[in-house]
């Protein structure tokens, strides 16, 4: 793309209305290049800034040699567009509607205006802007950062911009996806008593789902939520064939006191005498209030600090040893729905909040 087709991020605008230049670039996963352009494009123009690009990443640091760095990320990606594009504000309502309004383009906008206008924080900081949240963590460009360049994500505490209802949301749950299969023999359907139905025999799966009971631990004065769901099934030779195997797709969000081993353990145990296969896994984080950086955020941000149901790249912090919160403009509740938008108010209130606290700024 030549310099003159990258759409310009105009990063002396306010937040809402960047938020809006970055909805109206489309980026849905593994189509982040224009975005990441821009975003590049813009941070490459602040002096103040080192900035580094991998893939569809870009990085930007400060090196101001301060005691302690900080890392404030977010994903330029989002799941695929649904008739909400482009973004419309309801200055009525407050509400900024279109696709990644709340997840998280308005986070997103909070770290590229920070990152513009905070030019003497307290801490050294970290902004990363990456791809690929969306899909299978293989594509992650945060973790690929990881493997690439560890030492673009060494820091003290680390803030990951997840829509959060301009919250703190500590931890996260970890996700673990499976396969569980049912075999049978194939026989032609008008003599189905010469075969065996998968497709039937996968009526014990559903009904032990449907018999499942959800662990509510709470950690750190926390109480998490586990949840283990089909999320897809699939089986089916021809009309006139009796399938000889059925495949139901389950979902297992778990408790972050539970390592991934321990959550494979569990489903395995669940699904005794089936074949389960692990199509995907990522583990949960702890909510680690107990960190003095933490500690430090959430007094500096106030309100009350909730748990994190779904899984966000806070975990991939976490095993980086980073402590890490989610913290950022949005209904999580909103995010991939169609009618996504976010609150105007809660974009202005993160800014605010980050940089007090960037700044030590007395409320």
């Amino acid at each position: 793309m030549t310099a003159s087709a990258v759409p310009r991020l105009d990063l002396t605008d306010d937040a809402v209305s960047l938020t809006r230049q970055l909805v109206d670039i489309e980026s849905v996963s593994r189509n982040e290049q224009v975005i990441a352009d821009a975003v590049e494009t813009a941070l490459r123009a602040l002096p103040h800034l080192a900035v580094t690009r991998r893939g569809n990443t870009v990085v930007a640091r400060t090196e101001l040699g301060r005691p302690e760095r900080v890392v404030i990320a977010g994903h330029l990606d989002t799941v695929p567009v649904n008739a909400n594009l482009p973004a419309r504000l309801d200055a009525a309502t407050g509400l900024l509607h279109g696709l990644g309004t709340c997840d998280m383009k308005g986070g997103d906008a909070v770290i590229l205006r920070l990152a513009a206008t905070v030019t003497e924080p307290v801490h050294d900081l970290t902004f990363v802007l990456y791809d690929c949240e969306e899909i299978d963590s293989e594509f992650n460009g945060l973790r690929l950062l990881s493997e690439s360049d560890p030492d673009l994500l060494i820091a003290d505490f680390a803030v990951l911009m997840e829509p959060s209802n301009a919250m703190v949301e500590a931890g996260c749950q970890g996700t673990l996806r499976v396969d569980v299969r049912t075999r049978g023999e194939r026989a032609h359907s008008a003599r189905s008593w010469r075969g065996v139905n998968a497709i039937h025999a996968a009526a014990d799966v559903l009904a032990r789902l449907n018999e499942y009971v959800a662990r509510k631990p709470v950690i750190d004065g926390l109480e998490y939520h586990e949840g283990l769901n089909a999320v897809a099934i699939r089986g089916g030779v021809a009309g006139n064939v009796i399938p000889d195997e059925c495949v139901v797709a389950v979902n297992f969000r778990f408790a972050p006191d539970r390592s991934e081993d321990e959550a494979l353990t569990f489903v395995r145990e669940f699904f005794e005498g089936y074949d389960v296969t692990v199509t995907d896994s990522a583990p949960g984080a702890l909510p680690g209030l107990d960190r003095p950086a933490a500690k430090a955020f959430i007094e500096a941000v106030g309100g009350t600090v909730n748990p994190k149901f779904g899984w966000t790249d806070v975990a991939r912090f976490t095993t980086l040893g980073v402590p890490a919160v989610n913290y950022g403009p949005g209904d999580p509740i909103l995010a991939h729905k169609q009618e996504e938008h976010v609150e105007v108010a809660q974009i202005e209130r993160c800014e605010q909040q980050l940089r007090r606290w960037l700044q030590e700024e007395k409320a």
